[in-house]
């Protein structure tokens, strides 16, 4: 998954993909206040790319189609590549900021599909990240 757009910050973005060998790899790139990169990377188990694949499946991001979709444009970009078995789809489309960019879109129903699964992608992503490298442990 990436979501970036290049302003006067330059080239800003979020990044992150699951390995099939259970790596996950993450970046966030802001230069606001000349922030530097964050790169992680870590290691998931079976389970969680098993939880991962249920989420996928479970949404049916499989049976969709960007065609319809907002095409990238100074807004930004986001880009949603899955790889599952044999199967292999990639989508593209604009930032979304709100289910009202969705409604507005001519493929309301594939779009909003696309907006909740990455909703749930990056909570997952942000959990698995936060909880491995929490400084102060609770």
């Amino acid at each position: 998954y990436y979501i970036g757009h290049r302003g006067k910050f330059g080239h800003e973005f979020l990044e992150f993909e699951f390995r099939p060998d259970g790596l996950l790899r993450y970046a966030n790139n802001s230069n606001y206040k000349n922030d530097v990169m964050i790169r992680k990377e870590v290691y998931c188990n079976k389970i969680v790319l098993e939880e991962l694949k249920r989420v996928i499946t479970g949404s049916d991001i499989m049976k969709e189609d960007d065609k319809n979709w907002p095409e990238p444009d100074r807004v930004g970009r986001q880009e949603l590549e899955v790889v599952m078995g044999n199967e292999h789809i990639s989508f593209t489309t604009t930032k979304i900021g709100s289910l009202l960019d969705v409604q507005d879109s001519q493929d309301p129903d594939g779009l909003r599909i696309f907006y909740y699964l990455v909703q749930d992608l990056k909570s997952l992503v942000f959990s698995l990240i936060g909880l491995h490298f929490k400084i102060k442990p609770i």
